[in-house]
This record gives structure tokens, C-alpha cells and sequence, in this order.
């Protein structure tokens, strides 16, 4: 089988798991009232007897195959294989063995987000204890297994190392929490991770990471299949994500992106580009989950409301206050995701002066969109 026909198969095999597994959440959060909860103290939302168990399917769809992937190549033997793909497979395989451990802490880092925010939604927890238990898996990832941001950094000897793991946990911290504020309508924060994803596969897929691509291909199928019911349905949502599903998707997004090389110096062809400003890349397709966090801990913190107390005041709520649909106010949000991530995939093949466009591109599209939705009015 040739590589390149890996990323489409695994959406696939990601998207049919994916609805097989939601179909039986919602079967059994019915069953035994895993319904919608109130959340924290001073949590402000409106209720609804939709199970919220819908991050069971989604994480089951991408974990299943993919420890069954990492076990199969990790214990077989190299196959008889066509000889001009050998080498590719050689590659791939060695990548997998190279990286075999770290890549099931990855999945293991996911399943323990994925259990917080299942008690989390069952028994809220307080917003520190929360944030404790986020910071347990990325601090783990980084130090332990060496999964960091800026890895150049290194050559500045320790405090550029100690910049390097700082920098890479505040940025799965941060990133779990942007898609937990995401999830708020339905359909929202599971279509920006889908888009995310597929952005990120896209990536890696051009500079041949198959094994990057692969896994971000299949989370993309898996949250495609979920929001079959979680979108789809006219009269609602049949199942919610909830903080078992945000917080292991923003856990796999920040983490998996850290794991594509962006950049390299040395080759003048690489497709993601030779500039330093192609490390931006995640920062653009990640721009959307990151701008309804820190936007909406802006007009919290305003009106004197702590910002890790749910209310209605996230940017698709915004849209909704201003005219919009609910649904329509998702689509507007999709589409802004893709139109501004797309912006960072080409990023560091450009030279400076058009990288410095893209930056003032996604600056003023997010600025635009702040004064039209008037969170800089008081």
C-alpha cells in the first residue's frame, strides 16, 4: 500500500468508528441520564437532556486504531513490499520505533484528559484542581518525553532548554483550554478541531511526516463521524462533547502540532518552508479556539467575573446577541477557522515581507472581528 493513500484511509476508518461509537454513547448516556450538568458554581448555561459523554466515541475512535497501528508495525516483521516503496516504509517504520513510547504517552495523556473531563462533567471539579490535573500530562510530555517547542533553543545551553519545556507546557495548557471555551454550541468546538486537524494533516503530509499525517487524519475522521449527531440533526444535538471530549481534542492538537517540523534551514525545497517564521504555523490555525479564549477572559475580567466561570459570553454567543443563528453562527465560526488557517500553512515559504502580510492578515481579520462582535466596547 502506497503511503500517501494512509491519511484518507485512516479519516475513513476514523469517521466509520467514529459513528458506531457515538451512536452507542448516546445509547447508553440515555440510559443511565449522563446528561448535560450544570458545571461549577456560578456557571451560567442553558441545560439540555443531551447526553455529554460524546468524547468517549470520539477519543475510542482515535485511540482503538491507533494503538492497533502501533502494535502491529512495533511487533511485525517488514512485509514483502513492492521495492520502490521499501524505503518509504523503512522510514515510516523507523519513525514509529524511534518514537513508539512517546507516541503512546500521547495517547495515554489523551485518556487521562479524557477521564478528568468525563468526573469533571459528572462531579465539577474547582477550576485549580482542574488546571492541576491539565498541567500533569503536559509537563510529563515535555520533560519526560521531550516533546517541546523551539527545541533550537537549546543552544543557549540551560535557561534556553528551561524556555524551551516552559514555553511547550504553556502551550498544551493553553491550547486545552481554548477548545474547552470552544465547546459551547453545538457542533462548534468538534468542527474547528476537524478543520485544525485536517490543516495539520495537510501540513505534515507535504513535508512526508506520514506518521504525523496519519494520526492527524484520523482524529479529523473521528470528530467528522461525530458530528454527524452532534451537528447534523435539525431539531439539536443528540450528544454533547463535553470536557471528555474538549480537553483531550485541544491535548491532541497542541501536542500532535508540536510534533511537525515546520521549518528546515538546511533544505531549499521544504514545502512548509526554510524561514523561522514558519514555527507561526500553529499559532494561525490554532487562531480562532485561541482568540474566544482570551477574548472571552477579556470581557470576564471587565465586568469583574472570574474568567474559568462558564457563561454566554463566547464569541459564538457574540454572533448569536448580533442577529445570527445559532447554527449559522458555527458555520461563520468553521469558516473563519479555515479561511485564517489555511494562512499559516504557507507561511514560511514566503519571504518577509509577504510573512509579515500574513501575520497583519490574521492580526486584522481577528481585530475586525472583535470590534464588529464588540467585545472592545464596554
Amino acid at each position: 500500500m502506497q503511503l500517501q493513500l494512509l491519511t484518507p484511509i485512516l479519516f475513513f476508518v476514523g469517521w466509520m468508528l467514529s459513528i458506531i461509537f457515538t451512536a452507542i454513547a448516546i445509547s447508553y448516556g440515555n440510559r443511565f441520564k449522563a446528561f448535560d450538568s450544570p458545571g461549577s458554581d456560578g456557571h451560567m448555561k442553558q441545560l439540555r437532556m443531551v447526553p455529554n459523554v460524546g468524547g468517549v466515541a470520539v477519543m475510542s475512535a482515535f485511540v482503538m486504531p491507533a494503538l492497533a497501528g502501533l502494535l502491529y508495525i512495533g511487533m511485525r516483521n517488514s512485509p514483502s513490499v513492492d521495492p520502490t516503496m521499501q524505503y518509504g516504509l523503512d522510514l515510516f517504520d523507523n519513525r514509529i520505533e524511534a518514537n513508539f513510547v512517546s507516541t503512546i504517552s500521547i495517547v495515554f495523556g489523551a485518556v487521562w484528559l479524557m477521564l478528568v473531563g468525563l468526573w469533571d462533567d459528572r462531579k465539577p471539579l474547582r477550576a485549580s484542581t482542574k488546571l492541576l490535573l491539565q498541567f500533569i500530562p503536559a509537563i510529563a510530555i515535555v520533560c519526560i518525553f521531550d516533546i517541546r517547542l523551539l527545541t533550537l533553543l537549546d543552544q543557549y545551553g540551560s535557561q534556553g532548554k528551561a524556555l524551551s519545556i516552559f514555553l511547550g507546557v504553556i502551550w498544551i495548557v493553553a491550547i486545552i483550554n481554548a477548545m474547552n471555551f470552544l465547546d459551547n454550541m453545538d457542533g462548534l468546538a468538534a468542527g474547528v478541531g476537524m478543520i485544525a486537524a485536517l490543516l495539520f494533516a495537510m501540513a505534515a503530509f507535504m513535508v512526508q511526516q506520514w506518521f504525523i499525517a496519519c494520526l492527524f487524519s484520523l482524529l479529523a475522521g473521528s470528530l467528522a463521524g461525530f458530528l454527524l449527531f452532534n451537528f447534523l440533526p435539525k431539531r439539536g444535538a443528540k450528544i454533547f462533547l463535553g470536557d471528555g471530549g474538549s480537553q483531550p481534542l485541544g491535548f491532541l492538537l497542541a501536542v500532535l502540532a508540536i510534533r511537525i517540523t515546520f521549518v528546515n534551514p538546511t533544505e531549499i525545497d521544504y514545502e512548509l518552508g526554510r524561514h523561522w517564521w514558519g514555527i507561526l504555523t500553529p499559532l494561525i490555525v490554532l487562531a480562532i479556539p485561541i482568540y474566544d479564549m482570551i477574548a472571552t477572559s477579556m470581557i470576564r475580567l471587565r465586568i469583574g467575573h472570574s474568567p474559568w466561570i462558564g457563561d454566554q459570553r463566547h464569541l459564538s454567543h457574540r454572533l448569536v446577541q448580533r442577529g445570527f443563528s445559532k447554527r449559522g453562527a458555527v458555520l461563520v465560526i468553521w469558516a473563519l477557522a479555515a479561511i485564517i488557517g489555511m494562512g499559516g500553512i504557507v507561511i514560511g515559504t514566503v519571504t518577509p515581507f509577504p510573512a509579515i502580510l500574513v501575520v497583519l492578515q490574521t492580526i486584522a481579520a481577528l481585530l475586525l472581528l472583535g470590534f464588529m462582535e464588540g467585545i472592545f466596547h464596554r
